[in-house]
């Protein structure tokens, strides 16, 4: 498992210079490059030919813009002594293989719950069980050991594969954790080396008005309470903390702190019973309270730009919402019953995230209108995602290397009028994708295209859709021949089989008249002449 530069950027780029330079992996000849010629691909840098490599170089080709000392000889010397245990631990992973999904671990946890209630049970019935007459006392104990052993075994057994997958996601976070601290170590050593003493005098010249802005607050804050106010604007105020009195504005219908420095959100957040609206973008909010489940009348969440880890599962409650937006977080998965509850929302922004999977109940969105999941790690969608068929917008662009397929349901949202597909890893579109009749927008560009020709692509979406909805119809036409093939085998299988079946009865019968009719000439034994004929 490599670090993902998206997610780890700077660690990222410090293991791909320190690969590039070690003498023992060798990188790709630029002198030799005929086929026979013997290299070993650096893994941290692909063959500079792929789209890969390509877009990894522009990525750190912005992150050196952003930080220029990175190149520094002596920052980089020190950030490779900082990071030294990450390679080890990374090797080490790439056996167990790929992180489960999150429902998956759900599920699998679900299940050793069940596992032991059951256990659990049968301990209980074996203590409980009445001595037999005539069983010694010692050896009924024994017997009740012994079965207690082989049901702990059983249990055991059962929940082999389950602990399995919980274990290995549990390495995987880990290992997550691990990068997560490295590529905090190495952003100290770099604000060391850039000195960044000047950016906390720059913090320090803004106190006095930062303080002044909380006194405009508390202001605010006393004229709702004595106007009831129903929407109240502190979007940009630089405000580092959120009175718990505005929970007391019950009125409240609209509330805007966009664009501030909020590191929490009170509890007390779910007095604004009647909230209808609730812009939360660009702070530093690493999780939301649970009790933002208990605004019912919740018809906006606005909570991009953030650095939230995940959405409390309490957020299915506000049943009541139409559009929610989680982009740009650090979200690795979406509540696994988001969608049996959310079945109101029309709109739904999970872009720019480290998601893995969607749930599967978000297929029971059925008024979802528009769902952007672009820029993740998605590596497919669920089965049931047919089942969207109010669905107009969907964007999974960028999922790169992730996404390599899409499900044959796909050809059942047949409301879609936009996708975008652009810079993954899908070689074939479904055989179901020509039923998308209302498909009008569509961008397929940076896959390594096989089903559809990229020269179909290139003539654009009517040209796929056309080309896509003649390769279903061969396909059902082959499918139709089959279909009469075999039941004309079976006609005539049949024809045969009763055709035999009458030859053989009436040679029973033959048979049968004969031997009644020697039997009525009182011969004790057959005559062999006709024995023989027969």
């Amino acid at each position: 498992m490599d670090p993902n530069p998206k997610n780890f950027p700077i660690v990222s780029y410090v293991m791909s210079r320190i690969n590039s330079h070690l003498p023992f992996i060798k990188t790709r000849s630029t002198v030799d490059s005929s086929p026979s010629s013997s290299e070993t691909i650096d893994i941290e840098q692909p063959a500079l030919a792929s789209p890969s490599t390509q877009r990894r170089q522009e990525a750190e080709g912005e992150l050196v813009k952003q930080m220029p000392h990175l190149s520094h000889p002596r920052v980089l010397a020190s950030m490779t002594n900082a990071i030294s245990d990450v390679a080890q631990t990374r090797s080490v992973l790439q056996t167990l293989g790929p992180r489960p999904d999150h429902e998956s671990v759900d599920n699998a946890r679900a299940r050793i719950a069940d596992i032991e209630a059951k256990l659990s049970k049968q301990l209980e019935e074996i203590v409980l069980a009445k001595r037999p007459d005539g069983v010694d006392r010692f050896e009924w104990r024994a017997q009740q050991a012994e079965r207690e052993r082989e049901c702990r075994r059983e249990a055991e057994k059962e929940k082999y594969l389950y602990k399995a997958v919980v274990q290995l996601d549990d390495m995987h976070e880990a290992y997550e954790k691990l990068l997560r601290d490295a590529e905090e170590r190495l952003l100290k050593i770099y604000d060391s080396a850039a000195k960044a003493a000047d950016r906390k005098e720059e913090d320090s010249e803004n106190v006095a008005e930062k303080e002044e802005t909380n006194e405009e607050v508390v202001g605010i804050l006393q004229e709702a309470m004595g106007r009831g106010l129903e929407r109240v604007e502190l979007a940009g105020r630089q405000l580092r903390f959120l009175p718990e009195a505005f929970g007391r504005l019950r009125g409240l219908l609209v509330l805007n702190l966009s664009n501030n420095q909020l590191e929490v959100i009170p509890d007390s957040i779910a007095g604004l019973e009647n909230l209808e609206e609730l812009h939360l973008s660009s702070n530093l909010l690493t999780s939301l309270p649970d009790s933002i489940g208990l605004l019912f009348n919740l018809k906006i969440l606005d909570v991009s730009g953030n650095k939230l880890k995940a959405l409390p599962d309490s957020i299915s409650h506000c049943r009541s919402l139409v559009e929610l937006d989680a982009s740009f977080n650090e979200l690795t998965y979406l509540p696994t019953n988001i969608g049996y509850e959310l079945v109101k929302l029309q709109k739904l922004s999970v872009h720019l995230n480290k998601i893995r999977s969607l749930p599967t109940s978000i297929c029971e969105m059925k008024s979802l209108l528009h769902l952007d999941a672009h820029f993740n790690e998605l590596r497919g969608l669920p089965h049931a995602i047919g089942r969207l068929t109010n669905l107009e917008i969907l964007n999974l662009s960028s999922n790169f290397s992730d996404l390599r397929e899409l499900p044959d349901t796909i050809g059942d949202l047949i409301n879609l009028r936009e996708l975008d597909l652009s810079n993954n890893q899908i070689h074939a579109l479904p055989d179901t994708f020509g039923r998308l009749d209302k498909l009008a927008k569509l961008n397929l560009d940076q896959n390594p295209w096989v089903i559809p020709p990229v020269e179909i692509i290139n003539k654009g979406v009517e040209a796929v859709k056309e080309y896509m909805a003649k390769r279903w119809v061969d396909i059902l036409m082959e499918e139709e021949h089959k279909s009469m093939l075999e039941e004309n085998n079976q006609a005539e299988t049949g024809w045969l089989n009763r055709s035999t079946s009458w030859l053989n009865g009436w040679v029973a019968g033959v048979s049968e008249s004969v031997s009644g009719f020697l039997g009525t000439k009182g011969h004790s034994q057959g005559d062999p002449y006709l024995d023989q004929q027969l």
